[in-house]
């Protein structure tokens, strides 16, 4: 059975990071980048404690098992992940509805993952809304960029409602700037 839940321990923080190596684009093929999706940024135990202690990262478990997690990215421990900084500085120069982004309460979605096994199980629609239900009294809405060629991302952050705000390239890769309303 599937449930969305929180990360609680170091070991739920090594699963996290088991997943995510099975599924960084440097580990996949191009055909398997182009239909499954990948992720880019890869992160230490160490940075994965320094969010933890800040906000849990949600996790799908399948049992004891963690099949899919969605890391919790405060400002606060935006020094934990220094190539991160660039991310940071440009959604303080971006603007939301005419105002700027920094007068809303948001945080940023630092990586999401669903295990191959358990992909078109609606397992990333649950992370989201676990997000949202812990998470949508803090804050305004939630941010995050995606690579322009991950395609696979991009759709499903569309389908659940994540809107394209800006378009920008740093020295990683092309990013789609989206944004996640929950007003």
């Amino acid at each position: 059975m599937l449930t969305a839940g929180v990360t609680e321990t170091i070991d739920d923080l090594s699963e996290i990071l088991a997943l995510q190596k099975r599924n960084l684009k440097q580990h996949l093929s191009p055909a398997e980048k182009a239909a499954e999706g990948f992720l880019t940024m890869q992160f230490s135990l160490s940075m994965l404690k320094e969010l933890h202690d800040l906000a849990p990262s949600v996790v799908v478990r399948d049992e004891k098992k963690i099949v899919a997690y969605a890391i919790v990215l405060l400002n606060e421990g935006r020094h934990s992940y220094p190539d991160l900084e660039s991310m940071f500085v440009n959604l303080e120069t971006l603007r939301w509805k005419e105002r700027p982004l920094t007068d809303y309460r948001y945080y940023v979605m630092g990586q999401i993952c669903v295990d191959k096994d358990y992909r078109g199980q609606h397992v990333f629609d649950m992370l989201y809304r676990q997000h949202r239900k812990l998470y949508n009294r803090q804050f305004d809405c939630i941010v995050t960029e995606i690579s322009t060629t991950n395609s696979r991302s991009m759709r499903a952050h569309e389908r659940t409602g994540f809107k394209t705000i800006h378009r920008y390239t740093d020295h990683l890769d092309e990013w789609n700037v989206v944004l996640w309303d929950w007003n």
